[in-house]
């Protein structure tokens, strides 16, 4: 944060400075006791098991000058500011609300079931071809995140990028107040989180709410291969673009092919056309280059550049990362998973070309609700029909990937947990094999790829 004192804290969160000096500067803000930048001040959420309110002296002894409070009316303490607050996470998302308002450059906001992070690094790479760009860094995308990562955005630059998450209903709303976006992009509604909102209807309800506050000088960038996405064509009072691979989307990609281990595609809005070229393997990442583009271009970014740095971008580790291990290529996709995800990494299984076998290891996809089983087979059912030689299943739920499997007679290999995994696809494996390791990332799928690389 620049220019930010306890006094403006305070009255941006209505709050009462119990002790301290008013005019102290405050440059940062901290939820862990444990990561102070200097001049911070530490916000302590009380959370289901822990009260942060119990590392506010650990908070100031790793630097912090400042700290909310919501558990104290009267302190003394000459060399630190305390602020009293009703809500410690409220004044948190207030305070990064207020600091918004200091922000007079456009922010896109991107929200979706899938692809998120991916589609954000995209557009980030897209826009710098011609743009200087803050954006979210790692995953703090959520009603905690959303105030740090604004609070932290360069004020010189020409464009801001934010990632929004939500998990439960109401989320969305208060995440779209602290960030108001000038532009949105929302990637897909799949079944993630369904446990909490209960339908694909509700996710999607829940997730248009990124557009809170938007006029008829707003744009939305949306799925438009997405069958709730695709109710809101001609429905809204502000600006829709869809984008995918139908004919009717106004940003739409033909001719895709892979070659030499790049996917390529041919980009197309009206008239203009050009050729793009991925180091991402996938459809779903030419959709997400698509997204992409469609920013750039409402902002003012040539195709030629925004294509450009596009070609360069190349993913993150845990994220359909392809790895030449000796005599074997692994597809670590660990970080997290969902039947869409799940689909995607399959599929891109399917495409890699090989001199050997092709060797699926699935895990349990969580939070999907009383229907996950349901969710899990018809995975199965989608990739059985893929070029895929073996399955190695972890996981009650992941069981039923297996039968879908099993049903069309591909060899199926059930494991008790990750070392009996290790133990199997060991055991099992040849070289030139390609081996695809997908699963929610609290299976810990990490240690199966350990197991077999080391």
């Amino acid at each position: 944060m620049k220019s930010v004192c306890v006094k403006d804290i305070v009255e941006a969160v209505s709050g009462r400075l119990l002790c301290g000096d008013p005019a102290m500067p405050i440059e940062n803000i901290a939820i862990d006791s444990r990561t102070m930048k200097g001049n911070d001040i530490f916000v302590p959420i009380i959370g289901a098991k822990v009260d942060a309110h119990r590392f506010i002296q650990g908070a100031f002894a790793a630097g912090a000058v400042a700290s909310f409070t919501s558990e104290h009316d009267s302190m003394e303490d000459p060399d630190h500011a305390w602020i009293r607050v009703e809500d410690t996470v409220r004044a948190l998302q207030d305070l990064g609300a207020w600091y918004r308002g200091k922000i007079h450059f456009p922010i896109v906001g991107i929200t979706g079931s899938v692809g998120k992070t991916t589609t954000r690094e995209m557009i980030v790479a897209a826009l710098s071809a011609e743009k200087k760009v803050t954006a979210t860094s790692g995953n703090s995308n959520g009603q905690l995140g959303v105030p740090l990562v604004v609070s932290e955005m360069d004020l010189t630059a020409d464009l801001g990028v934010l990632e929004m998450g939500m998990s439960e209903p109401g989320e969305m709303p208060r995440i779209a107040r602290i960030a108001r976006p000038s532009l949105g992009v929302v990637t897909n509604i799949g079944v993630s989180h369904i446990e909490n909102l209960g339908s694909r209807e509700n996710i999607c309800a829940e997730k248009m709410h990124i557009a809170d506050g938007f006029t008829r000088e707003n744009t939305m960038i949306l799925n438009g291969d997405d069958d709730q996405l695709v109710k809101y064509r001609g429905t809204t009072d502000f600006k829709c673009i869809f984008y995918g691979l139908g004919a009717d989307n106004d940003y739409r990609a033909e001719n895709i092919r892979v070659a030499e281990g790049r996917t390529w595609f041919t980009a197309c809005c009206g008239d203009r056309k050009m050729e793009i070229s991925l180091g991402l393997p996938g459809t779903h990442n030419v959709m997400n280059a698509l997204a992409a583009l469609a920013a750039a271009d409402q902002l003012g970014v040539s195709w030629e550049g925004a294509a450009g740095k596009l070609s360069e971008f190349a993913g993150f580790a845990r994220r359909l990362q392809i790895l030449n291990k000796g005599d074997y290529t692994y597809i670590d996709d660990t970080y997290n998973a969902s039947p869409a995800s799940m689909k995607a990494a399959l599929q891109v299984l399917d495409s890699v070309e090989t001199s050997g076998r092709r060797i699926a290891v699935l895990a349990d996809m969580l939070e999907l609700g009383p229907d996950s089983p349901k969710y899990h087979y018809e995975t199965g059912v989608y990739g059985r029909d893929l070029s895929i030689d073996q399955v190695f299943i972890i996981g009650e739920l992941a069981a039923n990937i297996g039968r879908a499997y099993e049903e069309k007679g591909i060899p199926v290999t059930c494991c008790q947990d990750n070392a009996d995994a290790v133990s199997k696809v060991l055991a099992y494996r040849q070289p030139g094999d390609v081996i695809l390791l997908k699963g929610s990332n609290g299976m810990h799928l990490g240690e199966v790829l350990k197991g077999l690389t080391n």
